[in-house]
């Protein structure tokens, strides 16, 4: 049955020659930027863990270059969000192939309700529109640490967001986003992705970067928003001594002087914080 569908899915035309006679372009408001290579959207694809057994939830589908790669890869069903309605004329032509294992939701990602997704568990797999990745990231990290039910997420970035992501203490790249990453989850860069892959053109690096939740991790966490909170008012300020940004914080309450700058406390030193200061 699978294999059917795949076959199914092959023969659909390329995705260059479903955007021209749909008459599709890629819009600036949107964050748009187009992936043609199968290659390359067949990597990121089969990159998603245990993608066979696994509904994976795509952001941004476009033309749908990377939803065909997720399907051929054998995911048992697809949730593709997408704001654009321009896209339809082609996602319709691909759920269609795809026999039952595509539903689009024509909405905007960032007010989806995902507890209404219909699925026990979920990856999210997405080339993600460039003005609202951040976001994205976060509000899905929140959702980790309340409990939603996602396995993975393997996700292409603006390279310099990747690298913020995975940052370590001492980093110049280090700041909120890895202190909030890696208090949920673990997280590493999976492939370099060169501008010339798109279309049009960014005038940036891209990169796939993999975020696993860690159940441990999530279990030691009481207060992701207090966490958020702390690292705002941090990093916000970060070339100042934590003492002049927080002035009646007492300090040496968690072993620190208050000399200290956000970009040397490790995301453990944060969660103590938070959890010191607002619980």
């Amino acid at each position: 049955m699978t294999e059917t569908v795949v076959n199914d899915i092959s023969r659909l035309p390329p995705v260059s020659d479903m955007m021209r006679s749909a008459g599709l372009e890629p819009k600036k408001q949107f964050g748009q930027n187009f992936l043609f290579d199968l290659n390359l959207t067949g990597r990121i694809a089969r990159s998603v863990p245990d993608i066979a057994n696994t509904a994976v939830v795509e952001i941004g589908p476009g033309p749908a270059g990377l939803t065909r790669a997720i399907l051929a890869a054998g995911a048992p069903r697809v949730i593709a969000i997408e704001k654009d309605r321009a896209t339809e004329p082609i996602l319709s032509k691909v759920a269609a192939a795809a026999a039952g294992r595509l539903t689009v939701i024509y909405d905007d990602a960032m007010r989806v309700d995902f507890t209404k997704l219909g699925v026990a568990q979920y990856a999210i797999c997405a080339n993600l529109p460039y003005n609202v990745g951040t976001e994205l990231l976060i509000g899905w990290l929140q959702k980790i640490a309340a409990g939603a039910p996602i396995k993975s997420m393997t996700l292409m970035f603006q390279r310099e967001v990747a690298l913020r992501i995975i940052a370590r203490p001492g980093d110049s790249e280090y700041g909120r986003l890895a202190v909030l990453t890696s208090l949920i989850a673990n997280a590493k860069i999976l492939f370099d992705v060169p501008n010339t892959a798109f279309v049009p053109r960014p005038k940036v690096q891209s990169a796939v970067v993999q975020i696993i939740p860690d159940a441990d991790k999530i279990s030691r966490i009481a207060n992701l928003g207090a966490i958020e909170s702390v690292t705002a008012a941090l990093f916000g300020k970060r070339r100042k001594m934590i003492r002049g940004i927080m002035p009646d914080v007492d300090w040496a309450r968690f072993a620190l002087h208050g000399t200290e700058r956000a970009e040397n406390l490790s995301p453990e030193k944060f969660a103590e914080i938070a959890a010191g200061l607002y619980n």
